[in-house]
């Protein structure tokens, strides 16, 4: 198993409690649709995935839950809610492939991360399988055994 994902310097903000409760079975990347005040939160870094999710509707992909919070400063004349749904950018493939799969009983569609991208903001989502309690203590195991094997090579 592979140690804890460590945060790159252009990513935004990641969601562990995906890795956590789910089983990563593809990746993608999407661009989003942001208003001005939302990308002025996000360079001050605040943003919040831990909640999150993706669903497709009419064709379109959409972030759900994702907090945002704005500046006060940034957003005096415009009403801003933190939790709104916001568009995400894919191509028409991969949107079909998403609502095939996700009609499928026990599949879901989760943002990992947000990060920089040149000077766009993109969405690393992936389409995955929730795990059962008896995986997250098998999972949380590996990664113990892991951890301690690393320790007892060394010391050699």
């Amino acid at each position: 198993m592979s140690p804890k994902p460590k945060k790159p310097d252009n990513t935004i903000a990641m969601n562990r409690k995906a890795l956590h409760d789910y089983s990563v079975l593809e990746k993608f990347e999407a661009g989003i649709v942001l208003q001005g005040w939302e990308l002025k939160s996000i360079r001050d870094g605040r943003v919040q995935l831990k909640d999150s999710h993706i669903f497709i509707r009419n064709g379109e992909a959409f972030l759900l839950n994702a907090q945002i919070t704005p500046l006060t400063s940034a957003s005096t004349h415009v009403v801003a809610d933190p939790a709104r749904s916001r568009k995400l950018l894919l191509h028409r493939r991969q949107i079909d492939f998403l609502m095939g799969k996700v009609e499928q009983k026990g599949f879901t569609i989760v943002p990992l991360a947000l990060f920089w991208k040149a000077q766009y903001v993109k969405v690393h989502m992936a389409l995955v399988q929730g795990k059962k309690e008896y995986d997250k203590r098998a999972t949380e195991k590996a990664r113990d055994w892991e951890r301690e094997r690393a320790r007892i090579l060394k010391k050699a």
